[in-house]
């Protein structure tokens, strides 16, 4: 069950890459049309606004599924710091409830992965700025778990190796590879061209990356 717990998230994004690969495949015109409007028409002064807004509600979900997790599996989730950082903390005993204690460090990973995996797979318009924070978040902060993040003190993934029968290295391929998979299929989306670079002002030649300050 720990192990299904996280190969469900790789598992679950498999088919769904093929399948719209062949979509992008069939119109990538139009995709790419669309994604140019979506983001050209977004006011200049509330573009990153947006962004920025997507990449906080992606924070908050992990950190919602750890809180909700907690509850759902007997703990009694607390608010603290460490080390300067804001930290969810289970009420569990991870030496004693290691099944609880997994679930509990994993969630917030596997609700993002999930929630970006939605948005590149549910027919939509999409293209916007608030959904490509939203991916965006969910990106980085696998990447920060597996890379820097792998040897912190409240750590999901030096948690998460410690409860089950997985190394840090697994752990590492999996949610790193779930992040490099999304990052593949966002860049070959014509929906997404441009992914943090806005179209200039009308009337302005080239693209403008970064904030617009008046």
């Amino acid at each position: 069950m720990l192990v299904a717990a996280l190969t469900f998230v790789t598992v679950a994004g498999i088919p769904a890459a093929g399948l719209h690969a062949q979509a992008s495949t069939d119109s990538p015109h139009r995709d790419t049309a669309s994604a140019s409007t979506i983001v050209a028409n977004a006011p200049r002064h509330h573009y990153w606004r947006r962004m920025a807004a997507g990449f906080a509600s992606s924070i908050l979900a992990h950190e919602g599924a750890h809180v909700v997790t907690a509850v759902a599996v007997g703990g009694h989730p607390t608010f603290g710091f460490s080390k300067g950082r804001p930290t969810v903390y289970s009420g569990l005993n991870s030496y004693t409830q290691k099944q609880q204690q997994f679930l509990f460090s994993s969630m917030g990973l596997n609700v993002q992965a999930l929630l970006d995996e939605g948005i590149l797979d549910v027919p939509h318009r999409g293209g916007g700025p608030f959904e490509r924070g939203v991916l965006a978040g969910g990106i980085a902060t696998a990447l920060f778990y597996v890379t820097i993040g792998r040897t912190a003190s409240v750590s999901d993934v030096d948690f998460m190796a410690r409860t089950s029968s997985l190394s840090k290295g697994d752990i590492t391929l999996i949610y790193g590879g779930v992040a490099v998979m999304h990052a593949v299929r966002i860049h070959y989306d014509g929906r997404y061209a441009n992914f943090f670079v806005r179209p200039a002002p009308a009337g302005q030649p080239g693209l403008h990356v970064g904030l617009h300050l008046e």
